[in-house]
């Protein structure tokens, strides 16, 4: 059974003004995920800003996150993001993050040492042997410097406990080559905003979302419909909604994100350095997309 079917939001991580994590602000945003659609909750990802935040930190989200979820009359997963370069720290984080709660982990591929494929089968081997949850593969070799290749993903979505990709890499060949090996060894999700419809179309059942933060009901219905064969209603939602996502990619992820939920009144925070706030002006473009679009 997959994890989850539809959208998976990953959860922007808020701080306050004096910089520490602000558990009310994601007591806020996972309450209002749930209440619109969201069918899974991503945790300390990249829109979480997982490269910034301590390990004390990082566990302290997932816990946050969990304890949430728990109190909701709508059950939804939490996946935790463990990613890293350091497979032996890696192994740690998805201990902690199961013992955080964590229904399951997402591990990218190992950034910066850029690993072979040889290399990438022994990580994923060894995390998955490690610790005991689904774990979701994500490849996005933009910031991880190295793809995981489709032979690679047939190799390694042989090991029990790794269930799904989020597919980052743009490339629909790819994708479409993962769903031939692999088959009903792994599910596919997207893993970028503005080519759901394409991942669906080769087999995909959903999506690791950003935009979700501040939509997640247009994207859950996205998805929704395209899986009950409305094409032309699944068509209309993604391109419908392509302007505001190009707005929130432009300065970088998670930046134009948690400037659309400021907009909101969520109480975010802003990004942690090297990310700095949002251009004045593109901020502008934003709030008038976002009013187009009915969320402020």
């Amino acid at each position: 059974m997959p994890i989850f079917t539809g959208c998976g939001t990953a959860v922007v991580t808020p701080f306050g003004s004096d910089g520490k994590f602000n558990y009310n602000a994601y007591e806020k945003l996972i309450n209002f995920q749930i209440d619109n659609g969201a069918d899974a909750i991503i945790s300390c990802g990249t829109t979480g800003e997982a490269s910034t935040i301590t390990l004390d930190e990082h566990v302290e989200v997932i816990r946050a996150a969990v304890a949430v979820t728990k109190k909701a009359t709508r059950k939804i997963p939490v996946i935790a993001g463990a990613g890293g370069n350091d497979t032996l720290e890696c192994c740690r984080l998805g201990k902690a993050c199961k013992t955080a709660g964590a229904d399951a982990l997402m591990y990218v591929a190992p950034y910066y040492n850029k690993p072979s494929q040889r290399g990438l089968i022994a990580h994923y081997t060894k995390v998955a042997s490690e610790i005991d949850l689904p774990i979701v593969v994500y490849n996005i070799h933009g910031r991880s410097a190295v793809n995981i290749q489709a032979k690679t993903m047939e190799t390694i979505s042989k090991i029990p406990n790794i269930v799904a990709v989020k597919e980052a890499s743009g490339d629909f060949g790819q994708v479409a080559e993962i769903a031939e090996r692999c088959g009903d060894n792994l599910d596919i999700y997207s893993g970028n905003d503005d080519y759901i419809l394409p991942i669906l179309s080769l087999g995909g059942i959903g999506v690791i979302s950003t935009t979700g933060n501040i939509a997640p009901q247009t994207i859950h219905d996205m998805v929704e419909k395209f899986l009950a064969g409305d094409l032309a209603g699944s068509k209309k939602l993604q391109l419908s909604i392509l302007a505001m996502m190009r707005l929130l990619f432009a300065e970088g992820n998670p930046v134009g994100v948690k400037a659309a939920l400021n907009l909101m009144d969520f109480e975010m925070g802003e990004c942690r350095l090297p990310l700095v706030p949002i251009e004045d002006s593109l901020r502008e473009a934003l709030k008038t997309e976002m009013k187009k679009f009915g969320l402020i």
